[in-house]
């Protein structure tokens, strides 16, 4: 039988927090002369879990209180009934969370994680830890005095995990020998060669899918759902410049072969980085931009182990890899710079930051203002990482997702996006923008620019034609219920549709009223959005006049018609940003309900569970 008398972490995470603190726990732990074993929940068989010595579970929030992707599955094997209140039998765990407490649902999936083990037998050694977005420190502030405390905790109830005593500390030093992945470099005419018959297309294809299945912190998203090259077709501006915003409304052409989507659905897109920027990068750390690599763990067999990968050029792999121009680094990368500092006082500054007296210091520094890693490599010009730690440790670069505002059955050969061009000001007045986004905006439609992307499910799920439906969106959470007007809009020819109720929001009518003709068009001459026909169009201008109005405000005035066709069996869409818009929407809800069938909070409150599980109420928000 495997050895169980390690320490093993379990993480879930979105947006690589979670394996951050994952990862964390586990030098820690190493720190200490702890065995460890580090695992995402979805690379681990939950069948073991009863036989484990003890378990750290790290786990980020997402959305409105959603699991992590990767968790998906193991939750719902948690939540069989064939699983006893014994089936743990008293394995010790403990749960760290990660969330941010201007959300609604602040850690939820830390907190049902925690009672879910200790409703099936798990014993809880540590009370929960819930780290926070919003803390001065970031998440750090609450892990590290929760860290202090389960070493503590874990030394008196297994002991035998901590030879020397939880306080003896081995140093740094001895664990920054090895990073996690090896380079391999290649002979270049033999490489270049191997491309020589494949098209400009395949050859596009083969890079990204070898680079980015070779780098160790990115996900391939087309092993699991089949990816496509596009191309864009139009790159229209939704706003005038004088609202302060830049929407634009993109359409792409598959170029590569026709992928199929329903409407809700949403489109990743993996951006392209400044050129300038990686070249500044590759200068910065002395990198040959033409040598071909293959990257590989370090603990896999040399001999086999770049028997199926293609090399690839470094400068690629830095450009659909490594994220040297958006990102911020995490607190690792600080430590590991300061062992490769030659300057004194760069050292010095390095190793205070990742000291708890210089947490918040690096927090301010690094996360509040989003440096790039171009740009802390650029403050402390004496550190010489070697690649293999700059591939452990650069942020990877993330495919962007963003729902889908089109319908396919109307525009068949195409897929349309609704895209905020992000931008904003960091606290000290550092000029900052979204990589993506200010990519596709920067696309001219006459080029010919292959961009690679991947569609999969979103939050909205298509709802039947017979269906009637309360859509609210203020901004660009209008985006999906473009696509559902537009499907239903075609199905209302064939046969007789449910009403649509639509509640969009923006500041000003004259400046950002996204796709205006559009929504007029669908709610006259018996459209679907026609009252006529049961629906209604409503849009809030929140600064038009001296008193704010928003999307709460219409659906008040609308209060009876809302509840008609919920009484009548609607279901509840609402898509936007995640600060206050879903709760506020949420309660007013609850208000209308309350109001107008006359029943009690606590009822209505129900009401609305059983509408959820029902699958009639859908919330897809994004921060």
């Amino acid at each position: 039988m495997e050895d169980r008398s390690e320490l093993l972490i379990l993480y879930a995470t979105q947006t690589g927090n979670a394996l951050d603190a994952a990862e964390r726990l586990g030098r820690e732990a190493e720190r200490r002369g702890c065995p460890v074993k580090i695992h995402s929940l979805d690379d681990y068989d939950p069948n073991l879990l009863p036989m484990e010595g003890a378990v750290i579970f790290v786990v980020s929030t997402t959305g409105q209180g959603d699991t992590p992707d990767s968790m998906k599955v193991f939750w719902r094997y948690l939540l069989q009934k064939n699983l006893s209140k014994h089936w743990l039998n008293g394995v010790p765990y403990a749960v760290f969370g990660l969330g941010d407490s201007g959300y609604l649902k602040y850690n939820f999936v830390a907190k049902k994680l925690d009672k879910r083990l200790m409703d099936l037998g798990g014993r809880t050694i540590l009370e929960r830890g819930l780290g926070d977005d919003q803390h001065p420190s970031g998440y750090e502030g609450a892990l590290d005095p929760w860290m202090l405390s389960l070493w503590q905790v874990l030394s008196l109830i297994k002991p035998e995990f901590f030879p020397n005593g939880a306080d003896v500390i081995v140093p740094n030093e001895t664990l920054i020998d090895q990073p996690k992945v090896q380079i391999t470099y290649h002979n270049t005419d033999i490489v270049e060669s191997q491309f020589s018959t494949a098209s400009d297309l395949k050859y596009n294809e083969i890079q990204i899918g070898g680079a980015r299945s070779m780098h160790p912190g990115t996900s391939h998203p087309d092993r699991n759902r089949p990816g496509c090259f596009l191309k864009m077709v139009k790159n229209l501006p939704l706003t005038k410049s004088s609202s302060g915003k830049d929407v634009r409304h993109f359409e792409f052409e598959f170029f590569s072969h026709v992928i199929e989507y329903d409407i809700g659905d949403v489109l990743e897109i993996l951006p392209s980085q400044d050129p300038a920027a990686v070249d500044a990068f590759l200068r910065c750390c002395k990198l040959n931009p033409d040598s071909f690599i293959t990257v590989s763990p370090r603990e896999m067999n040399n001999c086999g182990a770049h028997a199926s990968m293609i090399p690839i050029k470094l400068k690629t792999f830095v450009e659909l890899t490594m994220d040297v121009s958006s990102a911020s680094p995490r607190r690792y990368f600080f430590e590991v710079m300061s062992f490769f500092a030659t300057a004194e006082h760069e050292r010095e500054r390095l190793q205070y930051f990742v000291s708890p007296e210089g947490r918040e210091d690096l927090y301010q520094y690094n996360q509040k203002e989003r440096r790039t890693v171009l740009e802390v490599l650029e403050d402390f010009p004496s550190v010489q990482m070697p690649f293999e730690w700059l591939v452990q440790l650069v942020p990877p670069l993330k495919t962007r997702a963003f729902s889908i505002s089109s319908s396919q059955s109307a525009h068949p050969n195409q897929v349309h996006l609704t895209v905020n061009v992000v931008s904003w000001t960091t606290p000290y007045q550092r000029k900052r923008k979204g990589l993506c986004s200010t990519w596709l905006a920067s696309l001219d439609p006459t080029d010919v620019v292959y961009i690679p992307g991947w569609i999969h499910k979103g939050s909205l799920p298509p709802p039947s034609p017979s269906l009637p439906l309360v859509l609210i969106g203020p901004g660009t959470g209008c985006a999906p219920f473009r696509g559902f007007v537009e499907e239903r809009a075609l199905q209302s020819r064939k046969s007789s549709t449910a009403p649509i109720i639509f509640f969009f929001g923006c500041r000003n009518e004259d400046g950002d009223f996204l796709y205006r003709d559009f929504w007029l068009s669908h709610s006259q001459n018996h459209g679907v959005l026609s009252e006529t026909n049961g629906g209604g169009f409503y849009v809030a201008f929140s600064r038009d006049q001296p008193q704010k109005v928003y999307v709460q405000h219409k659906m008040r005035e609308q209060s009876q018609r809302i509840w008609n066709l919920l009484a009548e069996g609607a279901a509840i869409y609402i898509a936007g940003s995640s600060t206050k818009m879903p709760a506020d929407v949420s309660s007013t809800l609850e208000e209308i309900v309350i109001k107008e069938s006359g029943v009690s909070k606590d009822v209505a409150l129900r009401w609305f569970r059983a509408l959820e599980k029902s699958g009639k109420y859908h919330i897809e928000a994004w921060s």
